[in-house]
């Protein structure tokens, strides 16, 4: 086997490009529900989450010496740090982000691309990604699916 998985798409490129149209619609076209201040502070600390974990996940890669880039050809299985906790941390830490951001702006764009994504994320990635880890490495990946959720909850 000389690629990844085949995934349509870039997830990183995606989700940036979620955040810029959840901008321009719900900033100039579509009203804004002001929300309660504790709701503005559960989005600052989901920021500060989704980022915390985007770069724990990302490290963890580069000090494996791997690629993150989905596409890309695996070595082995991360099964440590954040990775002990959930299967996809950057995936994950994008869909945080985007929910965190509709708490702070009151932009309910921001939550429709969060939805949208997470759904995309889980069927042409994630699930992508996993039939390749299953074919290439069977026995040990079926091990770690059973002891870590795929996205921290389920």
């Amino acid at each position: 086997m000389k690629t990844g998985p085949v995934i349509k798409g870039n997830p990183l490129r995606i989700a940036v490009g979620l955040l810029v149209i959840s901008y321009i619609v719900g900033e100039f076209i579509l009203p804004k529900y002001p929300l309660v201040y504790l709701f503005k502070l559960i989005g600052i600390l989901g920021l500060l989450f989704s980022v915390t974990i985007f770069f724990a996940g990302f490290s963890i890669f580069k000090s494996h010496e791997e690629n993150p880039v989905p596409t890309s050809l695996t070595n082995r299985i991360i099964k440590t740090g954040i990775f002990a906790y959930t299967r996809n941390p950057i995936y994950l830490a994008f869909i945080v982000f985007h929910i965190s951001m509709f708490f702070v702006f009151d932009n309910v764009m921001y939550f429709l691309s969060a939805f949208f994504l997470s759904i995309w994320l889980h069927n042409y990635v994630v699930k992508e990604e996993e039939k390749y880890l299953l074919n290439r490495f069977p026995e040990e990946y079926k091990r770690y699916m059973q002891a870590v959720n795929r996205w921290i909850f389920f």
